[in-house]
């Protein structure tokens, strides 16, 4: 653990968002469950070590890691009660025992991936769909509305009990920025926003706005979309201005195609086709090392003013960055040297000065994805994230060109911000 505090320290980083791993602090993680002391003690040196060294620590409280246990016993994020019940004695505890010395929290990591790629593609945990005895017309519509609750539950914890601490929550929402497939068409025009606030708007109206999931979701789900009680709904316009900030996770760019057929029942696009390229065949960007991320940096400043014009509060883009091509069969001489990296990122933090400083938009925080290269998720060890390369056989880190540059060029940006 020291090993990596250090690195981040020497490449001059002021914040590090992390994650708490919910059975390492309850690990069967129910509420009546014992808490295990050992895993309090392991987040408290490592908090305390990056505090030591001046860095900030951003805590997220779920990050794709439910105890199976939750699911044995109740379904997890199906049983709304329960799991909001559970899910808010955690936090609790997290508040109780790190809250003195944490002062930015985040509740849910892109809750959108947890109820569509958990429950509706299953290829992501815990795997369920139509095909593997789920129901994708059903289940990520109420795992998604069992989210909003539970966020609202463990806002209202750190708002009620713990408001001495005198720190900030709100959630991470990931999303694309979508442009229409053929500029000219009101239909795509129309298809991209839509596909915008399936995406964006399922969770954002009612976490930040305090109101009901945006009126094209209601008209195209019905009754597979969860209501609001009157009771929940009073809940979520008491707690819509306790959201400090809006944390953004954002990669790519896609265009959007209104598809002329009526949409399936197991649709969760809002009926519209995601493409790389436009109806004149112009890509949106190049291909990185993942087939959907391409770079598309005025994509990205479009969606900070989005998000801004609709949520009024304050951005911090929370996870940014790409894997070069081919980088996973790279030599280290060859991965170290990333200079489609370095290019990513300077055409997105460029994205960011021109959409603060042309557009009015308040960044408030950038952070990269990822310090190292790490599992990411169902593609593996394949794609590399990381700003230091990390050999999977001996665990050697090596720092890559790019956290120099990220080091180097946040020091000018400074300078320059004034």
């Amino acid at each position: 653990m020291l090993e990596d505090v250090n690195l981040m320290c020497s490449y001059g980083v002021d914040v590090y968002r992390f994650s708490i791993a919910w059975t390492r602090i309850i690990p069967l993680g129910g509420r009546d469950d014992p808490i295990n002391e050992a895993g309090i003690a392991f987040y408290n040196r490592l908090i305390d070590a990056i505090l030591a060294r001046n860095i900030e620590p951003v805590v997220t409280l779920y990050h794709w890691d439910a105890p199976q246990s939750l699911s044995d016993r109740y379904g997890a994020f199906l049983n709304t009660a329960e799991f909001v019940s559970d899910f808010a004695h955690f936090a609790r505890l997290c508040f109780a025992r790190f809250g003195d010395r944490v002062k930015k929290w985040i509740t849910f990591n892109e809750p959108y991936i947890i109820a569509i790629f958990g429950h509706h593609s299953g290829v992501l945990a815990p795997g369920r769909s139509t095909a593997t005895g789920g129901d994708s017309r059903t289940e990520p519509w109420r795992v998604g509305h069992s989210l909003i609750l539970a966020h609202a539950a463990a806002v209202e914890v750190y708002s009620e009990e713990f408001q001495s601490q005198d720190g900030s929550i709100s959630i991470v929402l990931n999303g694309h920025y979508y442009e229409p497939w053929d500029a000219s068409s009101q239909s795509d025009q129309e298809a991209a926003q839509r596909r915008l606030e399936f995406y964006i708007g399922w969770f954002g109206d009612p976490i930040f706005l305090g109101r009901d999931y945006p009126p094209a979701m209601r008209k195209q789900l019905g009754d597979r979309l969860p209501s609001f009680t009157p009771m929940e709904l009073d809940q979520l316009k008491r707690l819509a201005t306790l959201n400090a900030f809006y944390g953004m996770n954002h990669y790519s760019t896609k265009f959007a195609r209104a598809l002329p057929d009526p949409p399936a029942d197991d649709d969760c696009t809002g009926n519209v086709e995601e493409l790389p390229t436009n109806s004149q065949g112009r890509a949106i960007g190049p291909v990185s090392g993942m087939s959907w991320l391409r770079v598309a940096p005025e994509g990205f400043r479009k969606l900070l003013n989005w998000v801004w014009n609709r949520y009024q509060l304050p951005i911090i883009v929370t996870e940014n960055g790409c894997p070069c091509p081919g980088e996973s069969q790279m030599s280290l001489e060859e991965t170290v040297n990333d200079e489609f990296r370095m290019t990513y990122f300077g055409l997105y933090l460029d994205a960011i000065s021109r959409a603060i400083y042309e557009d009015g938009v308040p960044v408030e925080g950038y952070y990269a994805w990822s310090l190292m290269d790490n599992f990411e998720w169902s593609a593996g060890y394949g794609p590399r994230y990381g700003i230091t390369h990390v050999d999977y056989m001996t665990l050697v880190r090596t720092p890559k060109r790019s956290a120099l540059y990220l080091k180097e060029t946040f020091r000018e940006r400074r300078k320059h911000s004034g």
